[in-house]
């Protein structure tokens, strides 16, 4: 059983879907956890031969929920997000194609889980962005799957801004693959996943695996390293500033340490 994503299984598809709506499914501990494990339960499922992560509710994902953030010590950071940006190894280790289907908002966290799937179709009007400079953070464990499809200075402009993007804009700078009508998002998912799982799933499985292994070589010690800068910046003052002004609703004072 699982609390916090739902799994169904379709015509090979197995679908994934991030359920926390009211809290814009941001990445709990729980979240993260389960969505791991489902990730793991479906690539042995022999009978799913693709995999589809949507979002239920107004967003597909809206980073990181930072109620989790106080109260921890230089190991309670490195293990905490480790486990928020797990996720995002775990796709690029399987071997069945992974798909992205977004809609409404896909921030930090949420845009990081995009670039990590294979495929992403989004819905006109999604607004995605690499936020968390804006709350004293940094991007920087997304910015390791999102610099694998956009370019150097388009990701460093993402992730030093924190502006949000159209998904038209996305689609252009090939951070997704299609943007179509909110109505046609699941019908356009499905197409392009069915049409998957019409190919020899060896190809598709080994073809991955060798694509990853090709072009992603140093990705997994690229994670590890951000998350080990993402656990020092979270022991620094404006960091812990930056998320109490925003729980707070109020605007941060920075003080550069």
């Amino acid at each position: 059983p699982y609390e916090s994503i739902i799994v169904e299984r379709k015509e090979h598809v197995g679908m994934i879907t991030l359920n926390r709506p009211q809290q814009f499914n941001t990445f709990n501990t729980a979240l993260a956890d389960e969505l791991c494990k489902a990730l793991l339960e479906l690539e042995t499922d022999k009978a799913v031969l693709v995999i589809v992560i949507k979002g239920a509710g107004k967003a597909f994902c809206t980073g990181i929920d930072i109620s989790e953030f106080h109260g921890k010590n230089l190991q309670g950071y490195r293990e905490w997000i480790g486990r928020m940006e797990q996720a995002l190894h775990v796709i690029a280790s399987m071997k069945k194609p992974v798909i992205a289907s977004a809609h409404g908002y896909a921030v930090a966290n949420g845009v990081g889980l995009i670039a990590a799937c294979d495929l992403a179709i989004v819905a006109e009007g999604t607004k995605l962005g690499a936020t968390a400079v804006n709350v004293g953070l940094f991007c920087m464990g997304p910015a390791v799957p999102m610099s694998r499809s956009l370019s150097r200075k388009r990701c460093l402009e993402m992730v030093m801004t924190g502006d949000m993007i159209d998904a038209r804009d996305a689609e252009r700078w090939g951070l997704v693959n299609k943007v179509v009508p909110l109505e046609k998002l699941e019908e356009e998912t499905m197409a392009l996943a069915k049409k998957l799982a019409e190919k020899s799933p060896l190809a598709l499985q080994m073809g991955k695996e060798a694509f990853y292994g090709m072009s992603d070589l140093e990705y997994g010690k690229a994670l590890s390293y951000t998350n080990e800068l993402f656990v020092a910046l979270c022991m620094t003052e404006d960091a812990k500033e930056g998320v109490d002004a925003f729980l707070n609703k109020r605007k941060p004072q920075w003080k550069g340490k």
